[in-house]
């Protein structure tokens, strides 16, 4: 056994209380030596499933953390920072819906909820936690991958030649480059999610996106059935935007239609 503090092996793969595995210590190495592989933890209280899981993961390039215990994974998600948590709600010691909500209370990392429960309600209410995806079990592991991989790049980079964009008169401010909206000189917190719905509605204000465009657009890959959960992230969208959730400005509801943006652009 190492002491604590020691750094046993060159990527972090689970982490056993007592076995001296720090994330702290991985979290230094980033900052140290730089740019490095996108790190998900990964909570799943099945080990099987948990290592399956995580080896689709590190072949795909990704660091992983894991870990069985919802209370652990909020030690390690304050201390490690990762880029995505893989979330299963079925968890023995702490629900996964109040690991979700503490996650979202006191970060934006990336949710990609994992449950055997596929009922339209369980998967509207996993989204309205603030998740950015959502799977059902049994899944492919490369669909996994797949969905981990669009997530990231919906939060990754934007183009450096892009400027702030000014919508209502300055109402709203959408800085890509930053990846940062400002209402009403307030800067809002969104997910990756939010922020692809919010500037795919921006790209065209006052154009009607159906659902379906929608979550395809902000997925980053074909999505098959459930567009109807896009209602969850504009639900939680608009908490955070609008001055009065229940009678939208920003984001619209068009009936039979879908959203659209409505603030004008700023010349």
């Amino acid at each position: 056994m190492l002491p604590v503090g020691v750094l046993c092996q060159s990527t972090p793969r689970e982490c056993v209380p007592g076995e001296g595995v720090m994330v702290a210590v991985w979290r230094l190495g980033k900052a140290v030596f730089g740019a490095m592989a996108a790190t998900v933890l990964v909570v799943e209280d099945e080990r099987k499933l948990r290592d399956f899981i995580r080896t689709y993961l590190e072949n795909a390039g990704f660091t992983v953390l894991s870990t069985g215990s919802g209370a652990e994974a909020l030690t390690m998600a304050a201390a490690a920072a990762p880029d995505l948590v893989v979330l299963d709600l079925g968890l023995p010691d702490v629900p996964g819906e109040t690991v979700a909500r503490e996650l979202r209370a006191t970060a934006r990392t990336p949710l990609l909820m994992l449950t055997a429960k596929s009922s339209e309600e369980d998967r509207i209410r996993g989204l309205e936690l603030g998740a950015d995806d959502y799977v059902t079990k049994p899944f492919s592991p490369r669909e996994l991958v797949l969905r981990v991989q669009a997530i990231l790049r919906r939060g990754g980079p934007a183009a450096a030649a892009a400027t702030a964009a000014s919508y209502g008169g300055g109402e709203l401010v959408i800085d890509e480059p930053r990846r940062s909206v400002t209402v009403r000189g307030e800067q809002a917190e969104l997910t990756p999610t939010e922020w692809g719905v919010l500037v795919a509605l921006a790209t065209v204000p006052g154009r009607v996106y159906s659902r379906f465009e929608l979550i395809n657009r902000v997925r980053g890959y074909e999505f098959e059935g459930y567009e109807r959960t896009i209602d969850s992230h504009v639900k939680n969208l608009r908490r955070k935007i609008e001055d009065d959730p229940g009678n939208p400005r920003i984001v619209q509801t068009v009936l039979g239609g879908g959203y659209r943006l409505g603030l004008a652009r700023d010349d």
